[in-house]
């Protein structure tokens, strides 16, 4: 089992910054795919970016240019800078993992997520 710890949601104005944390525990050997996720009040979860193995990166079109995604070297921590935030962005954020090392199947792993509020 993998167990991931969201952090550092909040609340702030549009145009400003947040960054969020997920720090993988337990059998990490089983999550080479780290990804973060969001879902908005009455809307479907999308997908906001994700790492593979061997580290790339790919952003939803909606955050490209304004988010960025990285990991520590043990691979265990997945943070997320947030710049140029939007009220559109306002959602429950969840990290996810994944046991398929190029991010090609469903995520078995997620966090409880971290609520980013983002106000006009």
């Amino acid at each position: 089992q993998v167990q991931l710890v969201e952090s550092g949601g909040g609340s702030v104005q549009a145009g400003g910054s947040l960054g969020l944390s997920c720090v993988a525990s337990g059998a990490t050997y089983n999550a080479p795919c780290m990804a973060w996720f969001r879902q908005a009040p009455g809307k479907e979860r999308e997908g906001v970016t994700r790492i593979d193995i061997l580290g790339h990166v790919t952003y939803a079109h909606s955050v490209s240019g304004r988010f960025t995604t990285s990991q520590d070297p043990t691979g265990n921590t997945l943070h997320l800078q947030m710049n140029s935030l939007k009220p559109e962005d306002t959602a429950m954020y969840y990290c996810a993992a994944s046991s398929n090392r190029w991010c090609e199947s469903d995520f078995e792993y997620w966090g409880q997520g971290t609520q980013v509020t983002v106000s006009s």
